[in-house]
C-alpha cells in the first residue's frame, strides 16, 4: 500500500525553514499479526520537535535525514489484525508524519470520545496537560495565595499552568506576546494579569510592579531575557519549574546571560527541570483529574487547527512566530 510522508531534508541552522522538509510517496509493509493500519486525522507539533532536528544527543534520539519525522497523532483504526482494536477505533500514538501508518498494537490508547474531542488527546489529556499537570504540582507545590508566573502563557502548557494555579487558588500573571493573547488568557481562562512581553520597554520594570511582593512559582516554557527577569523577581523559596527554553531552541551558539546562581542561593530558591515522562507511572492519574476538572468546567482549552496534512511542517515553524494560541495541531 502507498502513502505520502514529510522527512526530514536537512538538518537546520539556526530557525528552520521549509528546505528542510520534504514530502515523499511511501511504500507500507504488509500487515502482520498483533499489527494495525492507521489513517492519521490529528497530528501534533510540539517545541521540542526542534531540538530532534539536530544530530546531538538529548533526552530522545534526533530525527534521521530522509526519515519521517513522527510526534504524537490521533487515528482511526482502518485496518486490525490484533484482538485489541477494530475497525472504526480511534486511538492515540507516537506516530510518523505518515497519511497512514502501520503500528504494533501495543503501542496504541484507546480515545474516549464520549469525555472529550478525539484532539484533546494531542493536548489537555495529552503530552501538554500531563506536562503542565505534573510539572506545576510536582515541583511548584502551589500555596493558596502565592504568585505564578507562566511565560509562554498563551501555548498549550501555559494556559493549562494558568487554570490549574487558579484552582488551587493562586493568583496568575501569564507572559504572551499580543494583546489579542492577553485579552483571551484574562477574560476566558482567568489570569489575573498578562506581560505582553513584545510590548514592555522594560520588563523587569514591568514584572516589579504586576508582582510588587515577588514572584512564589514561575513555570518556564520560555527562557532567555524573559526568564532572567522573571528569576530577579523570585521570592525566598520559591520554585522555578524548567519546562522548555523556545527561546533559545533556534541558537547557533551559546547564548550569555546572568549568573543566576546567586540569586538562587541568598534565597534558597529551587529550580528543577524535567521531561513529562518522569511521570510516566502516574499518567492514568493525571488524565483523570485533568478529565475530571475538564468535565466539571474548572478547566477550558482552546486550540490552533490547521487543515491538511502537507501544512505540517508550516505549523511547527509557527511556533516559533507565536502563531498559535493554546494547542496547535495539523487536521488531515
Amino acid at each position: 500500500m502507498n502513502t505520502e510522508q514529510i522527512v526530514l531534508a536537512s538538518r537546520p541552522v539556526g530557525l528552520p525553514t521549509p528546505v528542510n522538509f520534504k514530502v515523499e510517496n511511501a511504500t507500507l509493509p504488509e500487515l502482520q499479526k498483533d499489527e494495525v493500519l492507521l489513517q492519521g486525522m490529528f497530528y501534533s507539533v510540539d517545541p521540542y520537535m526542534r531540538g530532534r532536528m539536530n544530530a546531538g544527543e538529548s533526552y530522545v534520539p534526533p530525527f534521521e535525514i530522509d526519515k519521517p519525522l513522527e510526534g504524537g497523532v490521533i487515528a482511526k483504526v482502518v485496518t486490525s489484525k490484533s484482538e485489541k482494536f477494530k475497525t472504526g477505533d480511534v486511538v492515540s500514538a507516537r506516530l510518523p508524519w505518515q497519511v497512514q501508518a502501520i503500528a504494533p498494537a501495543k503501542v496504541l490508547q484507546r480515545v474516549d470520545e464520549t469525555l472529550a474531542p478525539a484532539s484533546y488527546y494531542l493536548g489537555i489529556l495529552g503530552m501538554p496537560g500531563l506536562t503542565a499537570y505534573f510539572g506545576f504540582l510536582k515541583i511548584g507545590k502551589p500555596k493558596k495565595g502565592e504568585t505564578v508566573v507562566i511565560s509562554g502563557a498563551a501555548g498549550a502548557v501555559g494556559i493549562v499552568v494558568g487554570q490549574l494555579a487558579k484552582i488551587y487558588g493562586c493568583r496568575v500573571i501569564g507572559i504572551a506576546g499580543t494583546d489579542d493573547k492577553a485579552e483571551l488568557l484574562i477574560k476566558e481562562f482567568g489570569f489575573n494579569d498578562v506581560i505582553n512581553y513584545k510590548d514592555t520597554k522594560d520588563i523587569n520594570a514591568t514584572l516589579k510592579e504586576t508582582c510588587p511582593a515577588g514572584v512564589d512559582v514561575y513555570f518556564d516554557n520560555v527562557g532567555g531575557e524573559i526568564s532572567d527577569a522573571v528569576v530577579r523577581q523570585m521570592k525566598r523559596l520559591g520554585r522555578i519549574i524548567l519546562c522548555g527554553q523556545i527561546a533559545l531552541y533556534n541558537s547557533t551558539e551559546i547564548p550569555m546571560g546572568p549568573r543566576l546562581q546567586p540569586i538562587l542561593l541568598t534565597k534558597s530558591i529551587l529550580m528543577q527541570g524535567f521531561i513529562v515522562g518522569n511521570y510516566q507511572s502516574q499518567f492514568p492519574e493525571g488524565i483523570q483529574q485533568l478529565g475530571t476538572w475538564l468535565r466539571e468546567g474548572k478547566l477550558k482549552y482552546k486550540e490552533t487547527i490547521v487543515e491538511g496534512f502537507h501544512q505540517l511542517p508550516a505549523a511547527l515553524l509557527g511556533l516559533f512566530k507565536g502563531d498559535n494560541t493554546g494547542k496547535m495541531v495539523v487536521q488531515a
